[in-house]
Parts: C-alpha cells; structure tokens; sequence
C-alpha cells in the first residue's frame, strides 16, 4: 500500500536534507494547529521512523482527534522517546536500542551497586548516573532533557515516562512526562507503546502577577488544592494564559512536580521563549537550542502565552490569578490540605482537640498545653504539642528552584546577621536535587549563612520526603513519648503523609524553604507571625519575620548573577565519573548477572517463579477473606513504607535472622531490590488505620483464629492454609508515590483483589500488572451502602473474557459459628 502521508516529510533545513519532520500542517487539518492540546500534538509526532507504522498511526490520529472533540472514550497508544529509572534497589530492565534509558541511582552506595555497574555494561544503550548525584527529576530538568528528539534522521518532541511519580516534572520544560509502573517502563524499554484511555485534558489559566513575597512554593500548594478540589484524577493538565509567562522554568517545574499531589497524570506547560533561555541558561548545546526553536515553530508547538488566539480547546478550564496567593503551607497529613502561614498557629490548635483524621489528633483539651522538660547535651528544653524537631529543606519539587533556594540562603544570611539562631536539638538539614545548587548557594556567598544555622548540604538525594532523615536525638524521642506530644517536622518537600517523614513527628507541614527555615528558628508551629517574634536576638530586640524576609526583586537580582550557564556545564561535564567509590567498583562482565546470597539488599526476585509460556486464563476468586478493611485516602506510603525500619517489625526479624542488628537495618526504600524484606514490609507503616483494630498499627485479625497479627504474620497463616485474600478500601486508594511494591507486597502476601471506591491512577495500573484485580463500586455504591464489614467472605466470579471496565459479580458469604448464615451478591466494575 502508498503512504498517502509522504507528501508531509520535508527536511527542517534545506541545508541538512537528511534530517526530516513531519509537517502536520501540509494536512490541512486545523485541529492539528494551535487549538489542539499540546500532548494531543506530541502523540501525534512521536512516530517511530519504521515505515510500515506511519500509515496506521496517522489514520489513528485523525481518529484521536475526533474522539477527543467528541467525548468518545477510546484506547490510545502512546510511545515514549525515553525512559527514566530510578533504582533504589532491584534488577536492571533489558533496554531495547530504539528507546534510551537514563537510570538514575540515588542510594548510599553500597556493595549491591554491584548490580548496577554491570548492567551499564551489560545494556546496550544504558546510562547510568552514579549514586549520590542528584535526584532523577533534577537530572532529568538540567541535564537529560532534550525537548525535541533527533532520531535515525528524524525530529520529535521529547518525551518520557519514569518509574517515579514526579517524572512530571520535566513537563515544566515542555517535554512531556509522567510517572508510569516498573511494568509499563520496562514495556517502553523494549520499544513497546502504552496503552492508556485517551484522557481528558483540563485547561489551567494563570492570570496576574504573583504577590512580591509569594514564592513558587505557595503558589504549588494553592494549585495542589485547587486541582484536588476540581478533581483531575486520571486527567492531563495544561497551563496556559498570560500569568504563565510570569514563571520561571523552575517555578513552572515545581507547578508539574506536584502533579502526583494533585492527582493528575501529567501538568504541562507548553514551550516559549523562557523555555528556550532556560536551555541556553543551563548550558546545552547552542547549535541544538537553534534547531530545537526552528522545529517546534515548524509544529506550531512554540507558545505566546500572552496571545489568547493562541489558546487551546480544553474540555475543562479552570482559572487562578496568581495575585490571590498568599505565602501558606500545607498540613499536617496531606499535600492538599493547605493553610495560609497567618492561619497556621489558629488551624493547628483546632487540629488537636479534632477528632482523629486527616486534620484532627483527638488530644484532650486539659493536655493541650502540656509541656515536658528535658536536657538536650547538657542544656535544659521545653517540648510542647507543635514544637518543631524536623526542619528539612529536601526534595525534587524546590531544591530544583533557584528563586526559593536563594530565597532562603538570603533569608538564613539576615537572620544570622540579626543574631538569631536554630535550637540544637532541632534536626536541621539541606538536600538539593544536584550539584548545581551547592555550586551557586557558595557562589553567591550565601552557604555558610544556612550552615550556621545548621543546614548543612547532607546528601544529593531523596532524604525526608521520603523518610531518610535518619534518628531525632534519644532524649527528644523521650520527651515526645512521655507527653504523648505532637511533634512537628516542616519540609520543603512533596509529601506528609502519616508515618512517612518520621515515627516521632504526627504532624508535618510542607512549605517553601525559606519558610523551612523561619519555623526552625521560631521553633514551634504555634505561632503568629505577624504578631510574634521570631526570636530575641542578645541584645534583647525582637526579630519579626518581616524584618528578614527577602523580597522578590532581590532574590531575581541574585540569581541573575550567579545562576549562570556555566555550572551546569562543569557540574555535568564530570557527573557520570565524579563519584570514586563508584568508579572504583569491579563490577563482573557476564552477561548474566551472578546473585550474592549474602546480600540483603538484591537478591534474585521470585516474580518468574512457575511463569509459564501460554497465557493462563484468569480465574475466579473463592472465598477469599478480607486482610485489611480500610477507609478513604491510603497511600502507598501506607500500603509500602520506604522508611526507617521498625525494630519490633516482621521485616526487623528477618533482618536479625540474618545476623544484621538494627543500626543495619536502613529504610524499607533501600532495600527494595529484597523481596523477603518488602513482602515484609507490606502494610507495615505506624500509621496505618485498619477497620478491625482498634488503634493505628500495622496488625490486623486473622479470623479463623481470631488473633491480633501482624499483618505479614497474618497473610502467612493464610497462605500456609491455601486462602486467598482481598482488601476493601475507601476513596484514592494507593495515592502518592507510583510504588511498585505497593502492588507487588499485597501480591507476594496473597492478595488477589483491592475492591476500593476509587484508585490513584498509576498504583491501578501497576495492581493490573501484577494480576491483582483492581476492583471498583459501581456509582453510589460503597461498603457502607452495600453493609460490607470485611469479616465476610468473598468469592469473585471473573469471566474468561475478563475486559476493563467490565461488570462481575461478588459471592459475599457471611459465616456465624462456622456455618454459612446469609449469603447473596453485588456487582461492581473490573477498572
């Protein structure tokens, strides 16, 4: 057959004939201008070079198009330009030649980074950045973007999908991105498409000018509550209108880096004229940053966010004029739960005596005011509910942005200079995303102001976003316990959720680093800004927080100066062999790699065990109990902790049965490579609300014995006797992090069904890869309605023409004394 299509391949320059796009608008198809969503445009170009593939994906485009407009549900194919892994821990995925990989290591190296330097060897088409480098989405923005593509003699716009949920930062750049499961990144490495439901795509319109002490910050924690409120699960966001032209590369970055916060699958700002300064600022290529320019005007993909006409059809749009936003945090268990800085010391004292929930701790009104003493290396403090022991500025979503970096060097800088101070015992720390912002914080001269104040750069990685930052002092621990305290940890990071950032800390607010700082100095969240001081410096005069905050026009004129094109040049020149311990690894050259059985962090995984050629057929699900009943909004920081690990925990166990005591033990998210460790440490976080139990724990009821377990020890009683299990669920099950092991734990433990109102969409998709069904109520439907307690028994009627979105049935069985006592059905939706 011709290809009708031919005739819209031209080279970019006439000078460079073999070099070639496709000019879509040789079509004539005015859907395929301006007015076309911007991923809608990059589906359609990312085409693979091989002929016999043109022809099909551009009659699906037309297709797309129309459904798009038409509001009729269709499957897409959508086929990513790269891949980025990011391995704490696990085996290396075979790359396919036609689709790079960049893998980024960001653990403590260890003798298990083995493993990892082999596979650079062993892969073709590999790179592998050295742990400790920086973390994957900072990289990724600075220094692996390409925005477009130059290919086997062919231009596309840049893409990637990332086994991390905060890939979606990169699409503050323009290149489009998101978080996807190990299984559907190792399906992108082999050259594979995803399939996915072609989303809706809800327009954000930025209007005005932010405020002069707004930062980044608080306009990512204003939008992450807005977009929770407007609801965009599952949804692709698109910012556009005059106000984004108002934001730098790195604030529109932290806008898409909360992404994952706000539910959305991606955030994308499409690419203009910053855009392209940003990649001459960050030092790339000059004869690539012409070419990149030439071919996205070629696509009318290059954007004027002040021309309206330019303004594409959505299927939602929203608003938010940027001069609204005022500085605020979000707390003290969820991203989205955001509080203007002036209500803070109001809303967490409301937050004590509330019930126990996401904005409650229940703490009795005659306790409100307790305050326990104790000695700290030889000093005498005061703890008290809202005292802050954490105060860390972490995390990809602002150590990425030099605006609020700086800000709160400047910040640190007057506060020192005004003679105010951190208290010692407060666990201070600083961890940029990469060596860029260690490079310009000296360079500006504000670096030895954050040390004083006792945050000193501790690592380039993911550190107490995710739990990593290591044991509070014992005597604070003590302090805490002995009052039943709600302690505080404030980050510069993405997440709060409970048990995530620390054991000891019930509260935990996110807010700018600047911010970060303030609190630490103030040492309590209890507190007034604007009528409290920050602190009574030795001459007795009160320092206010007004008095050394920076304003914006003298954060703008710092990073003018000294965030320069060539610190990212010499940063990155030398990043893949600037670590030695790295360098120095005698990594084995066999093809296939050779299992340490000592090891407890890698070992050789169990999911091929028994796997068999043909496709087995599903099969139905008999009477199953129910492990865990749980209510709305579980993370996978609840279902899969990659924090520290418990002493008194199953995964503990193993560990000392392998002769490791617990100074060994590191976090959950270090050894995610051991499978015997993660099925261990499946629903095992400290915070975990479980129906059956009466308190927060990681236990549950085995109920042909009627034991309190824990929860491993549980699902081991059940497995030993041959029953399957499922797990009821509320709303946003599997939230946050895409955590594999959130889908892979529940499946080792036996889990062969989640029935849940509704799914995070990536924590779906990897429960679809390890063959848990995802199942989900129908409308006005959940286990109130249907008088589910949990303590039933569930036989699951799966057809062999199982397909997604498809009605089944459910047995439910309720047993009494041993003997069945009523039984009947429900339907509900196979997502």
């Amino acid at each position: 057959m011709s290809n009708p299509f031919v005739q819209i391949v031209e080279p970019l320059d006439a000078k460079q004939p073999l070099k070639k796009f496709f000019n879509l608008s040789k079509l004539e198809d005015a859907r395929y201008g301006i007015l076309l969503p911007v991923w809608l445009q990059v589906s359609v170009l990312s085409l693979r070079t091989s002929a016999e593939f043109v022809l099909p994906f551009f009659l699906l485009s037309h297709c797309l198009i129309i459904f798009y407009y038409s509001g009729v549900p269709a499957v897409v194919d959508f086929a990513a330009m790269r891949d980025a892994v990011k391995k704490l821990g696990g085996d290396p995925e075979n790359i396919n030649p036609i689709c790079p990989a960049d893998l980024v290591i960001d653990h403590s190296i260890q003798q298990n980074t083995l493993l990892f330097q082999w596979g650079s060897q062993a892969f073709k088409n590999m790179r592998i950045i050295p742990p400790g480098s920086g973390i994957i989405h900072q990289v990724n923005l600075e220094y692996l973007a390409r925005v477009v593509m130059d290919q086997d003699g062919y231009y596309y716009p840049d893409s990637v999908v990332g086994t991390d949920s905060h890939t979606t930062m990169v699409d503050g750049l323009g290149v489009l991105g998101w978080g996807v499961g190990g299984i559907e990144a190792e399906a992108v490495m082999l050259g594979q498409p995803i399939s996915m439901v072609l989303p809706e795509v809800v327009g954000y319109k930025l209007l005005g000018n932010p405020q002069p002490l707004v930062t980044s910050t608080d306009i990512v924690l204003t939008i992450t509550k807005h977009l929770r409120q407007v609801g965009v699960v599952g949804k692709f966001v698109e910012f556009f209108g005059p106000g984004v032209a108002q934001l730098s590369i790195a604030d529109r970055a932290t806008i898409a880096n909360m992404c994952p916060e706000y539910g959305a699958t991606a955030a994308y700002f499409p690419v203009d004229d910053i855009s392209i300064g940003y990649l001459v600022q960050t030092g790339r290529d000059k004869e690539k940053i012409l070419c990149t320019k030439k071919y996205l005007e070629a696509v009318g993909m290059l954007r004027d966010f002040k021309n309206s006409s330019q303004d594409p059809d959505f299927t939602q749009v929203v608003e938010l004029d940027l001069h609204t936003v005022v500085p605020c945090c979000s707390g003290p268990k969820r991203p989205q739960d955001k509080v203007a800085v002036s209500d803070m010391k109001k809303d967490f004292e409301t937050c004590l005596g509330a019930k126990q929930g996401f904005k409650g701790f229940q703490i009795a009104p005659d306790r409100h005011n307790s305050v326990i003493k104790f000695n700290f290396e030889g000093c005498d403090f005061e703890l008290a509910h809202g005292s802050v022991v954490i105060a860390a500025i972490t995390s990809c979503t602002n150590t990425s942005n030099p605006s609020v970096m700086l800000g709160a060097g400047l910040l640190a800088k007057k506060a020192v200079e005004a003679g105010l101070t951190v208290k010692p015992y407060i666990k201070t720390s600083l961890s940029p995303g990469s060596g860029v912002v260690t490079y310009y914080l000296r360079e500006s001269g504000v670096m030895s102001y954050l040390s004083q104040l006792g945050f000193d750069v501790v690592g380039y990685g993911c550190m107490t976003c995710i739990g990593n930052s290591g044991p509070l002092p014992d005597s604070v621990v003590e302090a805490i316990v002995q009052g039943d305290l709600v302690a505080v940890g404030v980050l510069s990071g993405n997440r709060n959720f409970e048990g995530r950032v620390h054991p000891n800390t019930r509260a935990n607010y996110l807010a700018s680093p600047p911010l970060v700082i303030a609190y630490a100095i103030a040492g309590t969240v209890r507190i007034d800004f604007e009528e409290e001081p920050l602190g009574i410096n030795a001459s007795g005069k009160k320092i206010f927080l007004k008095d050394i905050w920076p304003t914006r026009n003298e954060i703008q004129a710092v990073e003018r100066q000294f965030v320069i094109p060539g610190m990212f040049k010499e940063v990155y020149q030398k990043i893949e062999t600037v670590n030695e311990s790295w360098n120095a690894l005698d990594a084995p050259s066999d093809k296939l790699y050779t299992w340490n059985p000592k090891s407890t962090y890698i070992k050789s995984p169990p999911f091929f065990d028994g796997l068999t050629l043909a496709l087995q057929t599903p099969k139905t699900i008999e009477d199953a109990y129910v492990l865990l009943n749980f209510g709305d909004s579980v993370t996978t920081d609840h279902i899969s902790p990659a924090g520290n690990i418990a002493r008194n925990s199953p995964a503990a166990r193993y560990l000392t049965s392998r002769g490791l005591t617990p100074r060994e033990f590191n976090s959950y998210g270090s050894r995610r490579g051991n499978d015997a460790v993660m099925a261990r440490g499946t629903f095992a976080n400290i915070r975990l609300v479980n129906k059956f139990i009466d308190k927060q724990g990681p236990q549950t009821v085995h109920f042909p014995s009627g034991e309190t377990l824990d929860v491993f020890d549980a699902a081991e009683r059940y497995k030993q006797a041959g029953h399957p299990l499922i797990v009821l669920a509320g709303k946003e099950y599997g939230a946050g992090s895409s955590r594999d092991w959130a889908a892979k734990g529940p499946f080792l433990l036996g889990v062969k069904a989640v029935l849940a109102e509704s799914y995070e969409r990536i924590h779906r998709s990897n429960l679809v890869g390890m063959g848990v069904i995802p199942l989900q109520y129908l409308p006005g439907e959940d286990a109130r309605t249907l008088g589910l307690t949990g303590r039933e028994r569930y036989t699951i009627i799966i057809p062999e023409n199982l397909k997604p979105q498809m009605n089944i049935q459910i047995k439910k069985i309720i047993y009494h004394a041993f003997k069945i006592y009523i039984s009947n059905f429900m339907t509900v939706s196979n997502q």
